[in-house]
C-alpha cells in the first residue's frame, strides 16, 4: 500500500470516531443538561456501541474525554457543584439474553467455588438519579448525578419531595449516610399536572422522565414543590460510623425501616435464570405500572463480592441494566389522514414508514389535533421520533428539523368529512374540528356502537370491531337500539360467524339489558361525560326520567359538573333523535336496580386507599366518586386509613390493611356504599 493510501486508511477510523464523539456529546448535553432529548435512547445506545467497538479496535485513538470514559454531562452552572465521595457511575446495558448470561459467566469465573450467584433484581426507573446525605440521622444535602464525579446541589428541591425522610427513623443512625435513588413522576401525577396546566393555558410537560428531571432542577424550589414527584432509594454510596447488612436485599429492608421509600418490586434472585424470569415478568406488567421503567437492573447481592468485583472505567462489574426493547425510534411520515371519532372529532393520524419499536412494528401514530400538529410543526416527509409505551397508541414526539426534505408538505384540515362529505366545523376556543353529519356519518355510527358495547359501558362480550364494521356497513345497525332487534340468523350470516357464535353473541346482547344507571349513562356517549360524571349524574338524579326533564341549571347542581358539560347533557337528552333512541332502549328492556337516596356523612372525612383493578370503574372515576362525597383517597395504607377498596389482583396494600385491622371493601361492597 502506498504511503498516501495508508494515511487515508488510518484517517478514516479517526474521522468516524471524532464524529461519533461529537454527536454523543451533543446528545448527552441535550438529554442531561437541558432535559430535552434530541434522539431516542435506542439511537444513542446504537452510536455508543459503535464508538466502543471502534475504540476497542483502535485503542490508540482513545482519549480521556471520550463519552465512553465518563458518565453523563457537566452540571448546570446555575447550581453549586457537589463532589461525590464515590462516583455515581451508570450501568452497562444488555439487550439480549446472551449478554446477560455473559455477565453472569464473568462473575462466576471470579468466584469458581460458587455454582450460582445470588442477585437482587429491580425495575430500572426512567427518572433522574440523585444522592441524599444524612449526618447523625438528619438530611443535609442532595445532589444530582451530573457527570458521575460532580453533581448539582439540589438540597432544597429534593427536600420538597414528601417521600424523602428529613430525619431517619432510628435511634442509632450512622454518623454519615449517603443514599442513592431515582426521582420520578408517576403517570397519574403527570397526567393530572398536564390537564391542569392546559386548563390554565400553560406549557405542558413532554413526558414523565423529562418532567422529573426538569422539576428537580428548577432554580426555585417552590416550583419543584408544586410538581407531583416521587422517589425510590436503591442503594448506598457512602457510610461512616455505622454497620449495615452485607447483602443488598437486607440492606434495603434496613433503609426501609429507617423511613426510606424502596421500590416494592425489588426481588431476590437465586440465579441468572430467575433474573431472566423477572425480566419477562416486568416486561409483561410494565404497561400496568404507575411509573415509567425502561428495563430491569441486576445486582450481585453480596456486598463483599461487589467490592471484590470493583469497577471498570465507567460502570460497576457487579451490576447490569437489562433494557426493554426501544420505545422510541426514528421514522418518516409518509402521509397524514384524518379519522372521525364518536362525537365527530377529526383526529389527524400519521401514516409512517414501518419501524420496530416497543416490541412491535408501528406504521401509524396519533397526532392528537391540529393545534398539536402545528405546535410540533409536523409535515409529510419529515423524519420524526415516535414513542410507544405498553399498549398505548404510538405518538409522534418531535420532528428532527435538520433532516426535513425540501419538499416536505404542510398538513391542512379538510373542509368536509372524509367519511360522509358533510361540512367540518371548528367551534370557537376548541382544539377539535368536528364532522356535522351526526349519525348519518358511518364513522360516527361505528364509534357510537363500539363505545356503547365496550367493557365499561354495556359490556357486550363478543361484539368486536370487525363485527361492528360489518353490522354498520350492511346497514343492520344504525343506532345502539338496533342491536337489540338483531336475530340469530342475521348474525350467523355475517362473515366468520357460525351458528354457535351467533347464538353466543345474541345471548350476550340480551344479557347486557341488565346494567346499572351509571354504566348506561356512560354508554350513551354524551360529549364530555366520562365514567365519573356518569356516576355523579346517576347518584344525583337516581333515575333516567328526572335527568331527561332537568334543565341546565339543575344539572349544574351535580358535583363537579360545570356549564360546558351541563350544556352537552341538556343538548343530548332534549334532542328529538336522542329522545327517540332512549325510548327505544328502554322499550328494548334495558334496566337497572333502583338507586337509593345517599346517606348523609358516610364518606365525610374518611380516608380510602384503592388497590387492584375495578371492573365497574376506572381508578380515576372511583377517586372522583369518593371525593364527591367528602372522602379522600391516599396512596398508602396507615393506621389513619378507614377503608381499603380491593379490586382484582390487589397488591401488598391488602396484606398491610388486614394486618392493621382496616375495613376492606370488595368491589360489590364499595359500589353498594356509593349507592347509599
Amino acid at each position: 500500500m502506498k504511503p498516501d493510501k495508508k494515511a487515508r486508511a488510518a484517517a478514516a477510523p479517526a474521522t468516524r470516531i471524532a464524529r461519533l464523539r461529537a454527536l454523543l456529546e451533543r446528545y448527552n448535553y441535550r438529554y442531561h443538561a437541558l432535559d430535552d432529548p434530541e434522539v431516542p435512547d435506542a439511537e444513542y445506545d446504537r452510536l455508543m456501541l459503535e464508538l466502543r467497538a471502534m475504540e476497542s479496535a483502535h485503542p490508540e485513538l482513545i482519549t480521556p474525554d471520550s463519552p465512553t470514559q465518563r458518565v453523563g454531562a457537566a452540571p448546570s452552572a446555575a447550581f453549586a457543584a457537589v463532589r461525590h465521595r464515590m462516583a455515581m457511575l451508570s450501568l452497562d446495558n444488555a439487550f439480549t439474553e446472551e449478554e446477560v448470561r455473559d455477565f453472569d459467566r464473568r462473575i462466576r469465573e471470579r468466584f469458581p467455588q460458587l455454582a450460582e450467584i445470588a442477585y437482587s433484581a429491580e425495575p430500572k426507573l426512567d427518572g433522574l438519579a440523585f444522592s441524599a446525605t444524612y449526618e447523625h440521622g438528619l438530611y443535609v444535602r442532595g445532589a444530582t448525578r451530573g457527570d458521575g464525579e460532580t453533581g448539582e446541589d439540589v438540597t432544597q428541591n429534593l427536600k420538597t419531595i414528601a417521600a424523602l425522610p428529613l430525619r431517619l427513623r432510628t435511634d442509632a443512625p450512622p454518623r454519615v449516610l449517603e443514599v442513592r435513588g431515582e426521582v420520578f413522576m408517576p403517570f397519574a401525577g403527570f397526567r393530572r399536572f398536564n390537564h391542569e396546566a392546559a386548563a390554565r393555558g400553560e406549557k405542558i410537560l413532554v413526558n414523565p422522565r423529562n418532567a422529573a428531571a426538569g422539576s428537580l432542577r428548577q432554580l426555585d424550589p417552590r416550583i419543584t414543590a408544586a410538581r407531583p414527584l416521587d422517589l425510590f432509594i436503591y442503594g448506598i454510596g457512602h457510610v461512616e460510623g455505622g454497620d449495615l447488612p452485607q447483602h443488598h436485599g437486607r440492606m434495603l429492608q434496613v433503609l426501609k425501616s429507617w423511613g426510606f421509600k424502596i421500590c416494592p418490586l425489588v426481588r431476590a434472585a437465586k440465579s441468572i435464570d430467575e433474573c431472566l424470569a423477572y425480566y419477562s415478568e416486568m416486561g409483561a406488567s410494565r404497561s400496568g405500572l404507575p411509573y415509567q421503567i425502561d428495563g430491569v437492573v441486576y445486582k450481585v447481592d453480596d456486598l463483599e463480592m461487589q467490592r471484590q468485583l470493583g469497577f471498570v472505567s465507567r460502570a460497576p462489574r457487579w451490576a447490569l441494566a437489562h433494557k426493554f426493547p426501544a420505545e422510541e425510534a426514528l421514522t418518516t411520515v409518509r402521509d397524514v389522514e384524518f379519522q372521525v371519532g364518536r362525537t365527530g372529532t377529526l383526529t389527524p393520524v400519521a401514516r409512517l414508514e414501518p419501524v420496530f419499536v416497543g416490541g412491535v412494528t408501528v406504521s401509524n401514530a396519533t397526532l392528537h389535533n391540529m393545534d398539536e400538529l402545528n405546535r410540533k410543526d409536523i409535515r409529510i416527509g419529515d423524519t420524526v421520533v415516535i414513542r410507544r409505551a405498553g399498549d398505548v397508541i404510538p405518538e409522534v414526539v418531535r420532528v428532527i428539523a435538520e433532516r426535513r426534505p425540501a419538499g416536505a408538505k404542510l398538513v391542512v384540515m379538510p373542509s368536509v368529512c372524509p367519511e360522509c362529505g358533510n361540512p367540518v366545523v371548528r367551534e370557537a376556543e376548541q382544539a377539535a374540528a368536528r364532522c356535522t353529519g351526526g349519525r348519518s356519518c358511518p364513522a360516527q355510527r361505528r364509534e357510537e356502537i363500539r363505545h356503547f358495547a365496550s367493557r365499561r359501558a354495556l359490556n357486550i362480550q363478543g361484539l368486536g370491531d370487525k363485527l361492528i364494521d360489518q353490522l354498520v356497513d350492511a346497514n343492520l345497525v344504525r343506532t345502539p337500539a338496533d342491536l337489540f332487534d338483531l336475530q340469530t340468523a342475521q348474525l350467523a350470516a355475517l362473515e366468520r360467524m357460525g351458528e354457535k357464535s351467533a347464538q353466543k353473541l345474541h345471548a350476550a346482547i340480551a344479557a347486557s339489558r341488565q346494567t346499572t344507571l351509571p354504566r348506561f349513562l356512560y354508554a350513551l356517549g354524551i360529549r364530555d361525560v366520562g365514567e365519573a360524571t356518569a356516576l355523579a349524574l346517576a347518584l344525583h338524579f337516581r333515575d333516567l326520567e328526572p335527568l331527561r326533564r332537568a334543565d341546565q341549571a339543575e344539572i349544574q347542581k351535580v358535583q363537579d359538573v360545570g356549564p360546558a358539560v351541563a350544556e352537552h347533557v341538556v343538548a343530548y337528552v332534549h334532542d328529538a333523535d336522542n329522545g327517540a333512541l332512549l325510548d327505544r332502549l328502554i322499550g328494548a328492556g334495558i334496566g337497572w336496580p333502583p338507586i337509593a337516596a345517599p346517606a348523609q356523612g358516610e364518606f365525610d372525612g374518611k380516608s380510602f386507599v384503592l388497590t387492584g383493578t375495578l371492573e365497574s370503574l376506572t381508578r380515576d372515576a372511583a377517586h372522583d366518586a369518593i371525593a364527591a362525597r367528602g372522602g379522600k383517597v391516599t396512596g398508602s395504607v396507615s393506621k389513619k386509613t378507614h377503608y381499603l377498596v380491593a379490586g382484582a389482583d390487589p397488591g401488598s396494600k391488602l396484606a398491610k390493611a388486614e394486618e392493621l385491622g382496616i375495613t376492606v371493601l370488595d368491589e360489590k361492597a364499595f359500589l353498594e356504599m356509593l349507592a347509599r
